[in-house]
C-alpha cells in the first residue's frame, strides 16, 4: 500500500510505502493518541473548575462527593449495628458464664457472692440512638476486661476443685484386699488370745498367704518394720494427718519414702506377729487417734454399712 502526501508548498510530493498492518497500528496509535489527549483535558477541566467553583462542575463535585460520603457513611453505620448486635450477644454468653460460675463455686467452696464480676443491671427497655464509634470502642475494652476477670475466676474454680479431688483421692475409701471378706471389726471384742475383753482398732480380711494388698488412697510411706503385735506392718501418711496401717504382712513391695497412688500394690498378707491365721490387719488414725476404718471405706463403695462386722 502506497500513501502520497502532496501539497503546494511542497517542491515534490512524498510516497509512503505501507502494509495493511501498519495502517492499522498507525489507526491504533492514533486513537490511543486521541483517548489520552481527551482524558487529560478532561481531568484538568474537572479539577481546575472544582477548585475555581465553576458554577455547574462545582455542583456535580459535591453531589458526587456527597453521595460517596453518604455511602462511606451508611456502611459505617451498618457495620456498627452489626458489631453492636454481636457484642450484646456475647455480653448476654458472659452473664451465662457467670451465673455458672456462681453455681459451681458452691462445689468448689467458694462463696458464691463473691465471685460475682459485674454488678446487677436492669430495667425497661427503651430504645434509644446507634452506638458511636466510640462508645463501641468503650463497650469492646469493657468486655475485654470482663473476659479476664471472668477467666482468673474461672481458673481459681478449677484450682480449687482440683484440691478437692486430690484431697479426695488421699481419702483412705479403697479397700485393701477387695476379694476378701470382713473378719474381727472396729470397737470391743473377746481377744482370741487371752479370751478377755478387748478394744479391736481396725479391720480384719481374712485372705490366703501372698494375696496382694492395695494402698486405700494415695500418700508416702512412712514406716516399714516389725511389731511384736503388729508383726511385719507398713504405715502410709496421706496428708492431713490422716494414717493407714496394714498389718501382719508377709513381705513388702513398696519401701520408706515411697510416694503410691490410690490402688497400688504395698504387699501380700501373712501371718506374723500376734496373729492366729492369715489375715490383713488394717487400721485408719486421724492425729493419731484410731477411727473405725468401715466408715471410709464404705464412703468409696456409696453404700454405707456394707462392710459390716461378721
Amino acid at each position: 500500500m502506497q500513501l502520497i502526501i502532496t501539497d503546494p508548498r511542497l517542491s515534490r510530493s512524498y510516497v509512503l510505502q505501507t502494509s495493511p498492518s501498519g495502517v492499522v497500528l498507525m489507526l491504533v496509535a492514533f486513537f490511543l493518541a486521541v483517548t489520552l489527549v481527551s482524558a487529560g483535558i478532561y481531568h484538568w477541566i474537572l479539577l481546575k473548575g472544582a477548585r475555581e467553583g465553576w458554577p455547574v462542575i462545582s455542583q456535580v463535585m459535591r453531589l458526587v462527593v456527597k453521595d460517596e460520603f453518604d455511602q462511606r457513611d451508611r456502611y459505617m453505620r451498618e457495620n456498627i449495628e452489626v458489631l453492636a448486635k454481636r457484642m450484646g450477644e456475647m455480653q448476654a454468653k458472659l452473664m451465662q458464664m457467670e451465673s455458672l460460675a456462681e453455681r459451681v463455686s458452691g462445689l468448689a467452696g467458694l462463696d458464691p457472692a463473691a465471685v460475682r464480676v459485674s454488678p446487677g443491671r436492669g430495667g425497661t427497655l427503651v430504645s434509644g440512638r446507634d452506638l458511636t464509634l466510640q462508645e463501641l470502642q468503650a463497650t469492646m475494652d469493657h468486655i475485654e476486661v470482663d473476659t479476664g476477670a471472668r477467666n482468673d475466676l474461672m481458673t481459681a474454680i478449677e484450682s480449687r476443685l482440683f484440691e478437692q479431688k486430690i484431697k479426695k483421692l488421699m481419702i483412705p475409701t479403697q479397700a485393701p484386699v477387695p476379694e476378701a471378706s470382713t473378719g474381727s471389726g472396729f470397737g470391743w471384742r473377746i481377744d482370741p488370745f487371752t479370751g478377755m475383753s478387748a478394744m479391736h482398732e481396725g479391720l480384719d480380711f481374712p485372705a490366703p498367704v501372698g494375696t496382694p494388698v492395695l494402698s486405700a488412697a494415695g500418700g508416702v510411706v512412712v514406716t516399714q518394720e516389725t511389731h511384736p503385735n503388729y508383726g511385719f506392718y507398713i504405715e502410709v501418711d496421706h496428708g492431713n494427718e490422716v494414717l493407714t496401717r496394714y498389718a501382719h504382712l508377709s513381705r513388702s513391695v513398696v519401701k520408706k519414702g515411697d510416694l503410691i497412688k490410690r490402688g497400688q500394690k504395698l504387699a501380700e498378707v501373712g501371718s506374723s506377729g500376734r496373729s492366729t491365721g492369715p489375715h490383713l490387719h488394717f487400721e485408719v488414725l486421724v492425729r493419731g487417734v484410731a477411727q473405725n476404718p468401715q466408715k471410709f471405706l464404705a464412703m468409696g463403695s456409696g453404700q454405707e454399712g456394707k462392710v459390716a462386722k461378721r
